[in-house]
């Protein structure tokens, strides 16, 4: 996690490159045995007779290991405080144990909130991209990012 970071350091426009996760098959199914208990994410052979061709990720599990890069790599201790939410989740194309998922980040815009000035908001589009430079997930959200510049509140 960045040690430092502020909202004045989130500037529209900026793309980053965050870091990136192996996708475990033991992961795959142990999450998809606690949260999302289908086929497809379960057992090998019903997969393989699935629309997927073979055993996927659950959608929910690349949000969670993208969610995982973006804590480790894009927010910081300092001055995160949580989010209302994300729009536009996408799931585009199925993830797969040994896949190697690539996250970015997309700065589209970040405003002074008008109720709570010592934060900002910060809109960002997430990509999540397979080693052959796929989008495999999409989301935008936005982040409550407090202010370096707390004098400036006057």
């Amino acid at each position: 996690m960045p040690q430092e970071r502020w909202f004045e350091d989130y500037v529209t426009g900026t793309v980053q490159d965050l870091g990136s996760v192996l996708v475990d098959e033991e992961e795959v199914v142990a999450f998809a045995r606690q949260f999302d208990p289908q086929p497809f994410h379960l057992d090998k052979e019903r997969a393989e007779q699935s629309a997927f061709g073979g055993l996927a990720a659950s959608g929910w599990h690349t949000a969670c290991m993208t969610m995982r890069v973006i804590v480790d790599c894009y927010l910081s201790d300092v001055s995160s405080e949580g989010s209302p939410g994300i729009d536009e989740l996408r799931w585009l194309r199925p993830v797969r144990p040994g896949d190697q998922l690539t996250v970015r980040a997309t700065v589209l815009d970040a405003r002074r909130s008008r109720s709570r000035p010592e934060r900002g908001i910060v809109r960002s589009q997430v990509e999540t991209l397979n080693q052959d430079g796929e989008v495999v997930m999409h989301w935008t959200s936005a982040m409550f990012i407090r202010c370096r510049n707390q004098k400036d509140l006057v």
